[in-house]
């Protein structure tokens, strides 16, 4: 199922379920119960919103062998966890702004995110995918300047719109071996599978609920492959004018402009 939010065109924003290249508007929440409705309207009559509003946006650095080795470090030996601010949270086609005071090294990172579903603490790894609601694409923007000089990721992370989340939640994926892409302009710039990761989803699921408890809500970015433009010759930063896409395999793509903060 392919759980959709959306801004319907009397401006009233709902959930629905997504079917082919129409919406069904939905009664009630993902997390709590979603009672379809009778109607569907074409997908391109709707204004598609992030699919999930997060309680916590958690992510991990560095879970790709690839991407670590292009930008020079050495191999985790736990998963690097850090967090994005929910304002940062945007949906499809909505624009990526590059912010007045960092505006020169704002880079792009495609990866698969999870929606947790129900409440999750001390969870076992072989019963971790249990508590996950689905899956969507992410696009973790990094403003790298600040990532370097600030002494942890959080400020360079979370910028307003450095999180765009969508174009829904797949509830029926296997996480385990799917192709995440990057695409800048149209061009290729990352192409991996999860499979290559260093931390499996279900690794991650077990490990960070023993340590805090996952809120059904919560939104985990699960790591960019390696192509990002800090790491190029010479280096690929995003610019106004510019359109990332984020395509998850058994999901679909993610698609943003980037303008410039006025």
């Amino acid at each position: 199922m392919r759980i959709v939010r959306f801004q319907d065109q009397s401006g009233a924003t709902t959930y629905g379920v997504a079917e082919g290249d129409r919406v069904t508007a939905a009664a009630g929440d993902p997390l709590r119960g979603l009672v379809p409705g009778r109607t569907s309207v074409p997908l391109t009559e709707v204004r598609l919103l992030a699919p999930v509003e997060p309680v916590n946006v958690l992510c991990i650095g560095q879970n790709y062998k690839a991407h670590v080795q292009e930008g020079g470090a050495q191999l985790p030996q736990a998963p690097i966890l850090f967090m994005k601010t929910t304002t940062t949270v945007i949906g499809p086609e909505a624009p990526v702004v590059i912010p007045k005071i960092a505006p020169t090294a704002v880079d792009y990172e495609a990866e698969l995110a999870l929606v947790i579903g129900r409440t999750a603490r001390h969870v076992p790894e072989d019963r971790a995918l249990e508590y996950v609601l689905g899956y969507t694409c992410a696009h973790d923007v990094s403003a790298r300047d600040c990532q370097r000089n600030d002494g942890q990721w959080v400020r360079a992370k979370s910028f307003e719109t450095f999180c765009p989340l969508g174009p829904w939640i797949e509830t029926d994926l296997d996480p385990t071996d799917v192709r995440v892409q990057g695409r800048l302009n149209g061009q290729t710039m990352q192409d991996a599978r999860t499979s290559l990761m260093i931390f499996s989803v279900p690794f991650l699921i077990s490990y960070l609920s023993r340590g805090m408890t996952l809120l059904p809500g919560t939104v985990l970015l699960t790591g960019t492959p390696s192509g990002v433009g800090f790491a190029r010759q010479p280096p690929v930063f995003l610019k106004p004018g510019d359109v990332f896409e984020v395509e998850v395999e058994g999901i679909g793509t993610l698609r943003n402009p980037i303008t410039a903060e006025e």
